[in-house]
């Protein structure tokens, strides 16, 4: 009986696989999402049901169907994924922040910080490269800073317990932490920390 062994993810191809898995995902047909990855459609069957052929070798070699998950809408607040083609395409063309900025009706500063946050290891801007990055970064439960600073958090319960709004609380952390912006929180924050059990 021969044996068996599954491909791994990775490589080359990895990048063009995840981007032909979101396109199928929002609906587009196998042959579409073909062309618009650059790959035959032999690949995208492949990729889309799976498969086991046999090597060289004579080893049967199994390619797993990929796993099609429907993404869930960001805030449009949040760079989309075409906006982020359009900074890998103009930043190609060798246009310059500002102008890539005013085109897509964002400020050059998220444009900027865009691009040193989300570039790949090698410092290269790849747009489906940057989605993943953002994707699992804004997947990540972040601590409130409230929760990891006890003496900001001593003070905000201090003033609370004194039947103090957010809104007083948040003007009066700007008067006890004064030249110290990190301890600063605005109203929603601390409506937020009232309401989170975790707090």
């Amino acid at each position: 009986m021969r044996r068996q062994r599954r491909v791994r993810k990775g490589g080359v191809q990895a990048e063009k696989q995840e981007l032909f898995t979101r396109l199928i995902a929002q609906g587009m047909s196998n042959s579409e999402a073909c062309r618009m990855v650059g790959i035959n459609r032999k690949t995208g069957t492949r990729w889309r049901y799976g498969r086991t052929v046999r090597n060289t070798s004579g080893e049967l070699v199994q390619y797993p169907p990929v796993k099609i998950a429907v993404l869930r809408p960001r805030s449009p607040r949040y760079l989309s994924e075409q906006e982020r083609v359009v900074i890998a395409d103009r930043l190609t063309r060798g246009k310059s922040i500002r102008a890539i900025a005013a085109e897509i009706g964002r400020s050059a500063s998220t444009v900027s910080r865009e691009i040193k946050r989300n570039s790949d290891p090698g410092g290269r801007y790849r747009p489906h490269h940057a989605e993943h990055t953002a994707r699992t970064r804004a997947a990540r439960p972040r601590q409130r800073r409230i929760t990891r600073d006890a003496v900001l958090r001593e003070a905000v319960a201090d003033l609370l317990q004194k039947r103090w709004s957010p809104e007083q609380v948040a003007h009066e952390l700007h008067v006890l932490f004064a030249g110290q912006p990190r301890r600063c929180l605005c109203t929603e924050s601390i409506y937020q920390a009232i309401y989170d059990p975790a707090v």
